[in-house]
């Protein structure tokens, strides 16, 4: 598990059910860091009130947009939305430089993974776990917390290993900050985003903690 310490500065991009619970646990591991939730959703960000954090009013990726690459980023981002964020911020960021074609993630590359979910944008989310895992999973690195049985795997490094055809595989790892919460450093987003504006071949991005991920593909034009 990444190491957080008390002086730390979290973006939860999300006000709904995850992102609250995101902050009251942090808060509660963590009681002299610094929140900002943001959400679009002025009301969900009303009923955060009686939490200590700053609140935003943004589309979350456009948040992202804005304010990476200034002197006022966080140490940790924590995407509490339905939505595959960092790719929604590959997106809008590749849409300053050109065009953008979004993929169906091949077929062949579903086979290759855990129990596949495929979504209706044609983006795949795939998990170890065929059953519903609890929201405050601990993750530990060598067994499931449900089932006590070792890990089949470490799905963030089973997805960057992906081989099929011209495609380059690009994954941003989620390390768990408290329990049922992962997020990611800035750092990470900027360098796969820089992995991606290098590359002539078509992408499969995605997302991965150790059990679960969501991945896009794309190409660019």
């Amino acid at each position: 598990m990444a190491m957080i310490t008390d002086r730390l500065t979290f973006w939860i991009i999300g006000a709904g059910k995850f992102g609250t619970k995101a902050v009251e646990r942090l808060h509660k591991k963590r009681p002299g860091a610094s929140f900002t939730v943001v959400d679009q959703d002025a009301e969900a960000l009303k009923r955060l009130d009686h939490l200590p954090a700053e609140k935003v009013c943004k589309e979350g990726a456009s948040y992202l947009e804005a304010h990476l690459d200034t002197q006022i980023e966080p140490d940790w981002i924590i995407p509490a939305v339905p939505v595959h964020l960092a790719f929604e911020w590959v997106r809008l960021k590749l849409s300053n430089h050109g065009r953008i074609q979004v993929l169906a993630v091949p077929e062949e590359i579903e086979k290759m993974l855990p129990n596949p979910i495929r979504g209706p944008q044609g983006q795949l989310f795939v998990s170890y776990a065929d059953f519903r895992c609890p929201d405050n999973c601990t993750e530990p690195i060598d067994r499931c917390t449900f089932t006590g049985k070792p890990r089949k795997g470490l799905l963030y490094k089973r997805i960057e290993e992906i081989s099929y055809k011209d495609f380059r595989s690009i994954v941003i790892q989620s390390h768990q900050l408290a329990p049922g919460v992962g997020g990611y450093q800035p750092e990470a987003l900027k360098k796969s985003f820089a992995e991606v504006t290098k590359t002539k071949t078509p992408v499969i991005y995605s997302t991965a903690c150790l059990c679960h991920g969501v991945m896009h593909a794309f190409r660019l034009m």
